[in-house]
């Protein structure tokens, strides 16, 4: 069962009362044989329902503040051109009591609430979006997250992690982007990407002959479901935990990269594709930032004098989530510079900052000088 919600606003210049409106709206809530309740609104305007037959529901508010809304909710299997010939003879009737003290008649597309396949999700800074989903093909609650994998006519497949929108398979441009945006070559480097578990880096990397790629997701769901689901973004790669120049590390990052670093084993780029919210549990990570610089910090540490570290930011419009990443680049074992610009990945409906980093000089722990380039892209 879903539910559709409809909508119908009139802005106006001035406020009026229910008494010159109302009455000649009432016919035709008759003519559906909606059965009017009216609402004491403690002088707040006038405020009515109607309930209706298979569960129609209209919602009347004249305002006091010179706005009057109509809300009309039905359940889907309802008759949707008798639902829209209602709402057009609403809008009829309105416009024709309310002339010129109109400013703006707004209808919003209708909301279906409850449905099997949720298509609306939000934007990093909380607007409202409705995607073409469809079809879910994947569903998992593992020991770290919830993930979907949806089917999209216009994106493809699509992997959502807790609510989040991650990569479709549309989103090339993301993996190109938190790459070096084609200005690198990794034929012959040693690479180590942080998540990544839709497989898309690992993919893109291994068309390049890198020397070896080592891949380290913490959740074998995530990558259980892109094997199946989005092939078209991690090819064949996901399919084996090793391959001639890769191997993949289901595991924390955390302690692999404290053991890389106790190792001295280094790297020419450290890719990290880890989730917008940190998931591990090691107790030091008591909170987001502290988690981010304690992944740089590690990071530095295990990349050659003249490696680059790419890694993903957030959406252009959450600025103050991105002036505290840049907070969090003042912290680290190094002094950095960085520069920005944008990136537009297909999926996210919204731009997302890319942003090199040049980390200056020597590290605190290392007796290596780092020229270490940061990229965000999300």
């Amino acid at each position: 069962m879903a539910l559709r919600h409809y909508t119908l606003d009139f802005s106006l210049s001035t406020a009026v009362d229910a008494a010159s409106t109302v009455p000649g709206l009432l016919s035709i809530f008759h003519e559906q044989e909606l059965t009017e309740t009216v609402h004491d609104t403690d002088g707040h305007g006038y405020l009515a329902t109607f309930v209706g037959k298979n569960g129609r529901l209209v919602v009347l508010r004249v305002h006091s503040r010179g706005l009057i809304t109509i809300d009309l909710q039905c359940y889907d299997e309802d008759n949707i051109a008798q639902l829209d010939n209602l709402l057009n003879a609403l809008e009829e009737k309105l416009r024709a009591l309310l002339k010129d003290n109109i400013t703006r008649v707004k209808r919003l597309p209708v909301l279906t609430r409850g449905a099997n396949v949720d298509r609306y999700w939000p934007t990093t800074d909380g607007r409202l979006v409705e995607y073409d989903f469809d079809q879910v093909l994947y569903e998992e609650d593992s020991a770290y997250q919830n993930i979907k994998i949806f089917h999209s006519p216009q994106f493809g497949n699509i992997l959502v992690l807790n609510g989040d929108i991650n990569l479709a398979e549309s989103d090339l441009p993301y993996t190109q982007a938190i790459m070096g945006s084609g200005k690198e070559n990794y034929t012959g480097k040693e690479v180590l990407i942080l998540g990544g578990g839709d497989g898309g880096i690992l993919a893109e990397l291994v068309k390049q002959k890198p020397k070896m790629v080592v891949m380290v997701e913490i959740d074998q769901k995530v990558m259980d479901g892109c094997r199946m689901y989005m092939r078209k973004t991690c090819g064949d790669t996901l399919d084996t935990l090793e391959g001639d120049c890769y191997q993949i590390l289901v595991e924390d990052c955390v302690p692999v990269l404290r053991k890389y670093v106790q190792e001295g084993r280094m790297f020419d780029y450290v890719i990290n594709d880890l989730t917008a919210v940190p998931i591990s549990t090691e107790p030091e990570e008591e909170s987001t930032w502290e988690f981010l610089r304690l992944i740089l910090d590690l990071s530095i540490k295990v990349l050659r004098p003249t490696g680059k570290y790419f890694t993903q930011g957030n959406g252009v419009c959450v600025k103050e989530a991105l002036s505290l990443y840049e907070e969090q680049l003042g912290k680290l074992c190094c002094p950095v510079d960085f520069s920005k610009e944008e990136v537009c990945v297909p999926s996210y409906l919204e731009l997302y900052p890319f942003t090199t980093v040049r980390f200056l000089s020597v590290c605190q722990t290392s007796p290596l000088v780092n020229t270490v380039e940061l990229t965000l892209v999300k």
